[in-house]
């Protein structure tokens, strides 16, 4: 039951981070409308296994970190600066004109399972994301961070990805619009998001003090 309900928490906090259209999310939606569901999927595929091991460091990181409380602390405070520069960047870039550009031709499967790799690889947001939740949830006692859950975590946390990403593949096409298509609107969503998570951060961190 407990390695359940760690899985299942991974899968859902896995779902939330990746609810909110990004740069994965929205190329697997713009690779299935080009090239076909599968070649979508194929994508999809390569960027859940970079997601395996950046939730098993970030799970690491966050079983360490749960024992040194005082190093939480620090990072809390290197976090809220961090986040506050990503909110301020990505709410500048959204009030600017994107200008289209075109998508590389890239026709195989082997190619595009790469193509899932790579981006993936360059999107390291979901080590600190996990790392923070891993280290939220064994604080309020959710779940443990040894072998066995830290797996089953790293587990739902995959699943949980690929759900989205397949929401996105298959139902992209019925609730596209142009306002979900937008750069502009994407950056900022990803702005306000990292606002949130400021101001969430930043009362607890005056709730520690």
């Amino acid at each position: 039951m407990e390695i359940t309900i760690t899985f299942c928490l991974g899968l859902i906090f896995a779902l939330i981070g990746v609810i909110p259209p990004g740069l994965l999310n929205m190329t697997a939606a713009k690779i299935s409308i080009k090239d076909g569901h599968t070649r979508g999927l194929v994508f999809s595929s390569g960027v859940c296994v970079v997601v395996i091991f950046q939730t098993y460091i970030a799970l690491t990181f966050a079983k360490y970190l749960s024992k040194h409380p005082d190093v939480v602390n620090i990072l809390q405070r290197v976090a809220l600066v961090i986040f506050v520069l990503i909110t301020i960047y990505f709410l500048l870039l959204a009030k600017k004109e994107v200008k289209p550009h075109k998508e590389p031709n890239i026709k195989s499967k082997k190619s595009r399972f790469f193509q899932g790799v790579f981006l993936s690889a360059l999107n390291i947001f979901p080590i600190p994301y996990q790392a923070y939740m891993g280290t939220t949830l064994a604080a309020a006692s959710l779940i443990k961070l040894d072998t066995t859950n830290i797996w089953s975590y790293v587990s739902g946390a995959a699943s949980g990805t690929f759900i989205m990403l397949y929401v996105y593949v298959f139902l992209f096409e019925k609730i596209n619009s142009r306002k979900i298509k937008s750069q502009k609107n994407i950056n900022l969503i990803i702005g306000s998001i990292t606002g949130l998570i400021s101001i969430f951060t930043l009362i607890n961190i005056i709730k520690d003090s």
